[in-house]
């Protein structure tokens, strides 16, 4: 499963992002869960998920800042994307998209991850 992130950047303080992951491939019986996690030192954190189904989990720190989309697509391309409001200079940091679910063949769970992007704000 290839994991594609986009959407960071630089912003000022108090400012949007979207952020967009795509995971495609035709090796999955499903995915279950798309979620964004951001790294702070050597810490990577859960920001926000969203299960097959929409129910969706937010860290305490982004809850009403931050929306996550469901999941939609077919079963070789799926997206979800995450509306980043009223950005802080404490949300600075890598985010990654991972996506997770089982494998066609054996129906084994599999987690993949995205290279990462970077997303500044500034004070």
């Amino acid at each position: 499963v290839n994991i594609v992130e986009a959407g960071g950047g630089l912003v000022d303080n108090g400012k949007s992002l979207r952020l967009s992951c795509s995971a495609s491939g035709s090796g999955w019986r499903s995915i279950n869960t798309m979620g964004w996690y951001r790294q702070g030192g050597n810490r990577r954190a859960i920001v926000a998920e969203v299960f097959n189904g929409g129910t969706t989990n937010y860290a305490d720190s982004v809850r009403g800042r931050f929306t996550i989309s469901s999941i939609s697509g077919d079963n070789v391309n799926q997206t979800m994307s995450l509306q980043m409001d009223d950005l802080k200079p404490e949300d600075t940091g890598v985010y990654y998209c991972c996506a997770a679910g089982l494998t066609l063949d054996d129906g084994i769970e599999f987690e993949s991850w995205g290279e990462g992007t970077q997303v500044t704000v500034s004070s």
